[in-house]
């Protein structure tokens, strides 16, 4: 996999942007931390405003996950964490990666990349759960995706 780096020096018009390798390992170590994230918090339901296993919000559950386990912190609601990072293509999602949905008109849903399509993330109706971004309901909401790391 591929990531974006830094731009050719100043001055330098013939070179391509250069490409940092994302290795298996650092993508495997991503995963493991997102299931362990999972397991930790797994069933934790859905309370708006929320931010412990008593009840949390999408948005806090990612600002959780990122300070805990990557040690990055990210802003509280949704709103701010749609502007955090770099946007990316839905065909370059790597796990780690921020995805936002559309849920209804004026609502917005975050949740954290997997692999295979599968996103964790506090959902509404199951609390903290993996779903995937192409069941149907997902897939008619994506609204885009952000790279914070």
């Amino acid at each position: 996999m591929y990531r974006t780096g830094s731009q050719a020096p100043a001055g330098s018009t013939d070179r391509p942007p250069m490409m940092t390798v994302v290795t298996d390992e650092a993508v495997s170590s991503v995963q493991q931390q997102l299931h362990s994230a999972h397991n930790k918090w797994q069933g934790t339901p859905y309370r708006l405003g929320g931010s412990s296993q008593n009840g949390v919000d999408c948005s806090a559950f990612t600002q959780i996950v990122f300070r805990d386990f990557f040690e990055l912190n990210l802003p509280r609601h949704t709103s701010e964490q749609i502007q955090a990072g770099t946007g990316i293509r839905r065909s370059a999602i790597q796990p780690g990666d921020l995805i936002f949905f559309r849920t209804s008109r004026g609502v917005l849903h975050v949740g954290i990349a997997m692999s295979g399509g599968d996103f964790l993330h506090a959902s509404l109706s199951s609390g903290v759960m993996i779903s995937n971004i192409s069941q149907s309901y997902w897939a008619g909401r994506y609204l885009g995706a952000r790279r914070v790391f």
